[in-house]
């Protein structure tokens, strides 16, 4: 059904464009906007950032500037382009940046100037040329346009939900379309970007919010509670598994847990920490927390997170704010076999051939027996053509 109905709006805003967008925020948003107004100007957004109160904006600028600082260093250590020599062939890579990126922010039960720091700040350190970012109108806050403006972001448009998706991936009159979609949403944002997919690139398909927690003694009972419940409140589909080997930890943390938000809470005992390690590489969560004594030593263990939170002292609040690293993570066990959102989402590699005379036509009776060898007549032809190079 979800399925069908994403379908149906996408499909609407590629053939129609604008009108079809228009219709999408009078459906959903209860809003009839003209698409002259979609556009945010960015005068809006320094002005949003003076009109704070000093305590909020230094807030914001101080997140930003962390998460700036974070992956600049980042940067240092990502890929870079090489040759080398292999025999008579020089072999390698170009790392290029993605010319231009949609980062979606979204709305839904709360605003998120943090998602717009976590993906355009990443998209500029990489060197995008173009960052978009799209976000419902409801929830253009000041604090949303202020990280708008200290994130650099390029343009800003009032649109979201499916048809803000299709936008980005299609292009519209008014929106012109973007390389890569970022940034994560619901269930119908999710859907959107699994099947704009291959017209656009994303970065992953987030599903809700998750935690997994390995705590012992060490912790408050009270600290992991909190964690607990702060994945929790996010969505209702939510979900916290706190995993421990003592009894007495769970029962503490389990009556501290709000009692609205405990049907989002699992409570798993082990016996001992490599078991609890599997179970957690098994969950393979978005945040998994490692509030024990010694966390360090329980590190070489595990291999399956979005992010790792070492220590009760490293709460996965700060990480959604201040840290450093993005908050866009893995989610539903896809952490098994992707990483978040990064400064490397934003490059891409092609790889580098250049063959000499001499190296070609000594190789291209190679080349073609293995063509041949697959059948592919033409293949063969287009070696065999160089043997006299």
């Amino acid at each position: 059904m979800l399925t069908s109905k994403v379908t149906k709006i996408l499909e609407d805003v590629r053939r129609r464009g604008d009108r079809a967008v228009r219709a999408a925020l009078r459906r959903f948003d209860g809003i009839d906007a003209a698409p002259s107004s979609w556009r945010v100007p960015l005068s809006e957004t320094t002005a949003a950032l003076k009109r704070l109160p000093v305590e909020r904006r230094r807030t914001l600028e101080q997140c930003a500037k962390r998460i700036r600082d974070y992956h600049v260093a980042e940067y240092r250590h990502s890929p870079r382009s090489w040759k080398e020599r292999l025999g008579g062939t020089w072999v390698g890579q170009e790392v290029r940046t993605v010319d231009s990126v949609g980062a979606y922010v979204p709305g839904g039960r709360f605003a998120y100037p943090s998602t717009v720091l976590m993906t355009c700040i990443p998209a500029r350190v990489a060197g995008v040329r173009r960052v978009v970012v799209c976000t419902p109108p409801r929830h253009l806050t000041d604090e949303v346009l202020a990280a708008a403006a200290l994130a650099e972001a390029d343009e800003l448009f009032r649109i979201g939900g499916v048809a803000a998706v299709g936008a980005l991936a299609y292009g519209t009159a008014t929106v012109q379309p973007v390389d890569l979609i970022v940034g994560p949403g619901k269930a119908w944002v999710t859907e959107a970007k699994r099947q704009v997919f291959g017209t656009v690139g994303i970065d992953m398909l987030a599903g809700p919010s998750e935690i997994v927690i390995l705590a012992d003694r060490s912790a408050p009972a009270d600290w992991v509670a909190a964690d607990m419940m702060a994945q929790a409140e996010h969505d209702p589909m939510a979900r916290s598994t706190l995993i421990a080997l003592d009894a007495g930890v769970l029962t503490a943390v389990r009556r501290a847990v709000a009692p609205a938000l405990r049907k989002q809470c699992r409570f798993v005992k082990v016996k001992d920490w490599p078991a609890a390690a599997a179970e957690a590489n098994r969950l393979a969560p978005e945040h998994l927390a490692v509030a024990v004594k010694k966390p360090s030593s329980l590190l070489p263990l595990l291999r399956n997170a979005g992010a790792m939170f070492l220590g009760a002292a490293s709460p996965v609040a700060a990480g959604d704010y201040w840290a450093g690293p993005s908050h866009v993570l893995p989610t539903a066990r896809s952490a098994r076999f992707s990483s978040g959102l990064s400064v490397q989402t934003f490059l891409k590699r092609s790889s580098v051939i250049e063959i000499s005379d001499r190296a070609m036509a000594h190789a291209a009776p190679l080349v073609a027996r293995f063509a041949e060898s697959e059948g592919l007549t033409y293949h063969a032809q287009s070696a065999r053509s160089r043997e006299t190079l």
